[in-house]
């Protein structure tokens, strides 16, 4: 499902979307349309009309893209709640892109966007899911994507040596 308020960026990412095989893609304008449309397709349709994936942009003036992202992220219905989401804006600040990071959003893509670019955001999503992480302040895929192999600094201040275990079983 493509969630684009600029009649344009959603026909051509519905263009780009369908030159890569994409079986079906809904667009709307707004986040009543977006919400109506997975309520209808993923809670209550056949598995098959589900959305797989949601891309969608910052809904300016009042940022109603996050707004749907967080409506996801803390939907009651699991299959709902774990949408993968591409978060695509033509604002780059840091505060953008931060906001659309810790309202969980799966990948995040900068506009003017291009067909490898989109193609890339997609094929991370699909071939390196993330685990999901849950918090009191935060629902969604796991921010961290450290890959290095240097030698990580231990920021523990305990030490196992240094901590009681209380409720150790015995071996038998």
């Amino acid at each position: 499902m493509v969630l684009e308020d600029f009649p344009f960026m959603a026909d051509l990412m519905t263009s780009m979307l369908r030159e890569f095989n994409v079986g079906k893609v809904i667009t709307t304008c707004s986040v009543q349309g977006a919400q109506e449309a997975v309520n209808l397709r993923n809670i209550n349709g056949p598995p098959l009309n589900h959305i797989d994936l949601v891309i969608t942009d910052l809904l300016p003036p009042q940022e109603d893209g996050l707004k749907f992202m967080k409506w996801l992220r803390t939907h009651k219905e699991e299959p709902v709640s774990f949408l993968p989401i591409l978060f695509c804006s033509a604002h780059a600040s840091m505060r953008v892109v931060l906001s659309g990071r810790d309202t969980g959003a799966n990948e995040i893509l900068v506009k003017p966007l291009t067909a490898e670019k989109l193609a890339q955001r997609l094929l991370y999503i699909i071939d390196k899911p993330r685990p999901y992480i849950k918090s009191s302040a935060f629902f969604g895929p796991d921010r961290r994507r450290q890959t290095n192999s240097e030698q990580k600094v231990e920021r523990r201040t305990l030490k196992p040596e240094d901590m009681k275990v209380t409720h150790e079983s015995e071996a038998a």
